[in-house]
């Protein structure tokens, strides 16, 4: 069943406390399989232990367990001796992830050692009694689990977050975030969607419409510092930066600009000691601002900036690329890329705002575009299924900009990395799957040359070859990885992978944020519509490298 997590393990092991804090942190619906028992009976668990008997109890108890487990997106804490019944651990075991919270005896009479409503433990020799259990029970609860938890005596936040890392992805999968747009009509009359970043203090608002950077009220409202610095590039620069400017300066404004060089080429320390260079010159202080004014390269380059500038200033991005407005922009990864890999050098950083103007996207070339709706699949692909499907009905409208249809994939694009963010801020476990064929691109970037192949594109081909291995280990079947392989050729990028020789490709992916241990980890789907982070076998990374 969808989302379903199972909590076994002895009694006293904390299946029920971990499992309300587990369930507030997803979202889950919690029941406790012993409190649904007394509900239904209107008596306590020893009451019916004293008149039923243990037998007539499990039965009971087994009837639970299969109602229970037939229903989507709970937390169920299970009493201890639950598995002893074969169909209730089948059900258990097919019907969602099984957490065995395992503690010590010494743990457990500690925790119950007042307690009175353990019927089991009524004897003269609760340890004794505790150990038979324990050595009866404990080989049924790990052949029924599918994580083993030693619980010892850490905090129960820590617990949670422990059982967190280690579910799979596709029970912390984010909800959808309906509840978090609203929609107005400005002064212009011009839609604005906006969401927001729930990062707690550091949360922020993304706005999303079209000629929104000539709406004076979310200037306002986004770029309160007194003193602004925009960085921008030679290219977006003749656009749209003396416009904005103006716009800034009317709203009372000290308004200066660094212009870098455009290209993925010249994320580098150079340019960063630009932007240094001009705020130091200028004699800028902890309150200036910076405000991104382009795609990936400038906003990842003008947070990175942000981040160590006096230790830390306000920044605001203005995504002016389908890129930028649909990814990078929003969480707050910032950084400059290494000749050896890519963002290998930054700082997770958050904006203060991320202003969308759609309109923006008129002025992008095509390669530009397609590049950016990438992102957008990707989306679909680890998270959204339906979204997907949209997309492979959609991506004609996409592509010839009608602006109902770029609204759309910005909008459910920021939507999906917002919730992922906001549960996983700084790459612990679950964000990572916002790499989905990053791994490969970025090997593919770094061995062609910075700038060769767009971004995008490179990404774009990178979920081709993850689609690939999906398909081989079984993860996917071969209609989903058709699928995606047509939507990624539909949107107009490549999806046949240089030749740089098995070995380059190694060095290359070898460089990533995500491998641990020495390990190349890539994020996989399975199937189309969620994602898993594994290793994948060298025989099969030689069969789709070769």
């Amino acid at each position: 069943m969808a989302g379903n997590i199972f909590l076994v393990g002895l009694m006293g092991s904390g299946k029920t406390t971990v499992g309300r804090a587990l369930a507030r942190k997803l979202n889950k619906r919690f029941i406790d399989s012993d409190h649904e028992i007394e509900s239904r009976t209107g008596v306590s668990i020893p009451v019916i232990f004293e008149i039923e008997g243990e037998a007539s109890f499990r039965a009971r108890e087994a009837e639970v367990i299969k109602e229970l487990t037939a229903r989507d997106d709970i937390v169920l804490a299970t009493g201890g001796g639950a598995i002893l019944n074969a169909e209730s651990r089948k059900f258990l075991h097919e019907r969602g992830t099984v957490i065995y919270l395992r503690a010590s005896v010494n743990s457990i009479l500690q925790r119950t050692r007042h307690d009175k409503n353990r019927p089991l433990l009524k004897t003269a020799d609760p340890r004794k009694k505790l150990e038979e259990l324990e050595q009866q029970r404990h080989p049924l609860y790990q052949q029924t689990a599918h994580v083993i938890i030693e619980t010892g005596r850490p905090h129960i936040n820590h617990l949670v977050q422990q059982i967190v890392e280690k579910l799979p992805l596709s029970d912390r999968t984010p909800l959808t975030l309906e509840t978090m747009k609203t929609v107005h009509i400005n002064a212009s009359g011009q839609s604005v969607q906006t969401l927001k970043v729930e990062l707690g203090e550091r949360s922020y608002p993304i706005f999303i419409g079209q000629n929104i950077l000539d709406d004076e009220k979310i200037l306002q409202e986004s770029i309160r510092a007194k003193r602004v610095v925009i960085v921008t590039n030679d290219v977006v620069a003749p656009l749209y930066l003396d416009k904005l400017q103006k716009k800034l300066m009317l709203l009372n404004k000290e308004v200066s600009a660094v212009v870098l060089r455009d290209g993925e080429e010249f994320k580098t320390w150079e340019s960063l000691m630009q932007i240094f260079d001009h705020m130091l010159a200028g004699k800028c202080d902890r309150k200036t601002m910076l405000l991104a004014l382009g795609g990936g390269v400038i906003g990842d380059m003008t947070g990175f900036a942000a981040a160590t500038y006096m230790r830390g200033i306000p920044f605001v991005q203005v995504p002016t690329t389908l890129l930028s407005q649909v990814d990078s922009s929003v969480g707050g990864k910032t950084g400059i890329n290494h000749p050896a890999g890519k963002n290998m050098i930054g700082a997770f950083y958050q904006p203060q705002a991320v202003i969308a103007d759609t309109a923006t996207l008129n002025s992008l070339p095509d390669n530009e575009l397609s590049a950016g709706i990438a992102e957008v699949i990707k989306h679909g692909a680890i998270t959204d299924l339906a979204f997907f499907e949209w997309l492979e009905s959609n991506m004609a409208a996409v592509r010839q900009r009608k602006p109902e249809a770029l609204a759309h994939v910005i909008v459910r694009s920021c939507e999906i990395k917002a919730n992922v963010v906001r549960q996983d801020e700084r790459e612990g476990g679950l964000r990572a799957i916002l790499n989905f064929g990053h791994t490969f691109g970025h090997a593919i970037e770094a061995g062609l040359g910075f700038g060769t192949w767009l971004h995008g594109e490179a990404v774009g081909c990178g979920m081709v070859l993850a689609a690939e291995a999906a398909y081989k280990v079984g993860y996917i079947d071969f209609m989903q990885r058709t699928r995606l392989i047509q939507l990624v050729s539909d949107a107009g990028l490549p999806t046949i992978p240089p030749q740089l020789g098995f070995q380059r490709w190694l060095e290359l992916m070898e460089v990533d944020k995500k491998n641990e241990g020495g390990k190349i980890r890539f994020i996989l789907i399975k199937p189309l519509g969620t994602a898993v982070i594994t290793e994948i076998e060298s025989q099969i990374l030689r069969e789709i490298l070769h």
